[in-house]
């Protein structure tokens, strides 16, 4: 197992996650950036909003392509417009939290999994997906997207009110070059049964996506103070217990 995970390593770069993106290379840009203080700060910066936001289609960099991640993406520039400390401000920040925490949960669970497997120190570098990932870099892309498809209709590994995350298949095109993407099925199954249709999903963590689009909306708007009394008629408790 250590062998063939550092073979994987060499090939597919996980830790670093593709830093040197081939695409890139054909770009002619500067060795020395004009502020080299500045760039490293953005690149900095743009990891960690991937790791915190933990995109659906990670290599997606309009975010648009999704409707989950076209609406956080959505909320995350509504917040920027947003006066700090105001009603509107403090509404767009627990639903963008919502939004992460949904996307967390799922992470845990992969990660729960990885671990059982024997993977306690490679699990991080193995869920890491940046924006460089590309379909075309993909070794067993056919077989990663019918484990996906099963991960999503025979377990509740996934919220499944949406379609699976496309970050997950890039994941699992790993395990299976890893060679233990059937032993993490399996594991899946035993670990995160399908529910019934009535208790599918935690309370706490459901998403109405057509509410958050309306208050993207409102918040590019300039309402964001306006309307607060209106829009609790139409939550029905999606995010309730929020604080």
């Amino acid at each position: 197992m250590g062998s063939a995970f550092k073979r994987f390593c060499m090939q597919f770069c996980c830790c670093c996650c593709c830093a040197a993106d081939e695409d890139d290379e054909d770009e002619k840009q500067p060795l020395v950036p004009q502020d080299p203080l500045e760039y490293f700060n953005r690149e900095v910066q743009k990891r960690r909003d991937e790791e915190t936001n933990l995109w659906s289609t990670p290599g997606d960099r309009s975010h648009s392509e999704r409707d989950d991640d076209r609406v956080l993406y959505g909320l995350l520039q509504a917040r920027t417009k947003t006066r700090m400390g105001s009603t509107g401000y403090r509404r767009l920040s627990v639903d963008i939290e919502a939004m992460r925490d949904t996307r967390r949960e799922v992470r845990e669970k992969w990660k729960t999994i990885l671990e059982n497997l024997g993977f306690m120190t490679e699990a991080e570098s193995l869920l890491t997906v940046s924006a460089g990932a590309s379909h075309d870099r993909m070794r067993n892309a056919p077989a990663a997207r019918a484990m996906l498809q099963a991960l999503h209709t025979e377990t509740s590994i996934f919220f499944s009110g949406e379609p699976p995350p496309e970050r997950y298949l890039f994941i699992l095109d790993r395990l299976i070059y890893l060679d233990i993407a059937e032993d993490f099925l399996a594991k899946a199954k035993r670990f995160f049964p399908p529910t019934d249709g009535s208790d599918e999903e935690t309370p706490g963590l459901s998403i109405n996506l057509p509410l958050l689009l309306a208050r993207v909306e409102q918040a590019m708007n300039g309402r964001d103070d306006e309307d607060g009394e209106d829009e609790s008629e139409i939550e029905d408790g999606n995010f309730s217990d929020r604080s």
